[in-house]
């Protein structure tokens, strides 16, 4: 029998969205990969690096997975409980973690880093990347793109704004990044999909990305919550599309 609305939310309530980890959804949801593997480009180049810096590095879980970390390796990372989080997975494996609120400047010296990483960052300082590049040093991240999950986000919010829609657009992070300095080697887009099996994914889903439906509760979207439940139950699974790209800039020397 299938599980009622009531019991779904509750579970979805009650589970810790804590790091970066979305195992909890496995079954419940799926979401088309990327065809370039951020984590393991990123091992790539954190194998060859000399002084690495990866920011807003949520719970360290995908910097964890390198197999090689550089002699010096330094996550950054804002929400407290992700913050206790990574310090506990990266500290065994040499990394530091330094809890930063995600506003300028970053507290290191300019130059101290060969490569900076990020995958997913939630606000990208241009600028502040530069400096804390060393000249030649590369900054590779893979970002969330513009519009990414936005018949979710349109089915809570309603018809989002073109400037809104267009947030995060690789074309315009193309052109921040050469104004800081860098000169872009690479940039992929692509638009993946995503399936939602049932509405206790779509809660743990917004209670996790808190971006997406800002404020996001339960109790105020109850009654569109329900409204979805009922749509899964009836036409199968909702389904959005994510947009991801990576990007590949150098420091110019």
């Amino acid at each position: 029998m299938s599980r009622t609305f009531d019991e779904l939310v509750a579970e979805a309530r009650a589970v810790s969205v804590d790091g970066w980890d979305f195992s909890w959804l496995d079954g419940r949801a799926t979401e088309q990969r990327p065809s370039w593997g951020y984590q393991r480009t990123m091992a790539e180049h954190l194998a060859r690096a000399s002084a690495a810096l990866d920011i807003q590095t949520g719970g360290g879980e995908v910097l964890a997975g390198a197999p090689k970390l550089p002699p010096t390796m330094v996550a950054t990372e804002s929400w407290p409980p992700n913050v206790a989080k990574a310090t506990r997975l990266l500290h065994p494996l040499g990394a530091v973690l330094v809890a930063d609120s995600d506003e300028p400047p970053l507290p290191f010296a300019d130059g101290a880093f060969d490569l900076v990483t990020s995958r997913h960052p939630a606000t990208v300082w241009w600028e502040e990347i530069a400096r804390v590049l060393r000249r030649g040093g590369t900054y590779l991240s893979q970002h969330v793109g513009h519009s990414s999950v936005f018949e979710l986000v349109e089915y809570f919010l309603g018809p989002q704004p073109e400037e809104v829609r267009r947030a995060r657009h690789p074309d315009d992070e193309r052109r921040d990044a050469e104004a800081a300095g860098l000169e872009v080697a690479d940039l992929r887009f692509e638009r993946l999909r995503i399936e939602f099996f049932d509405i206790g994914a779509v809660i743990y889903f917004l209670r996790k990305v808190i971006w997406m439906v800002p404020g996001f509760t339960v109790d105020e979207y109850r009654d569109r919550l329900r409204e979805l439940h009922e749509k899964i139950e009836n036409e199968g699974p909702f389904v959005a599309h994510s947009t991801r790209f990576l990007i590949e800039a150098r420091k110019r020397g």
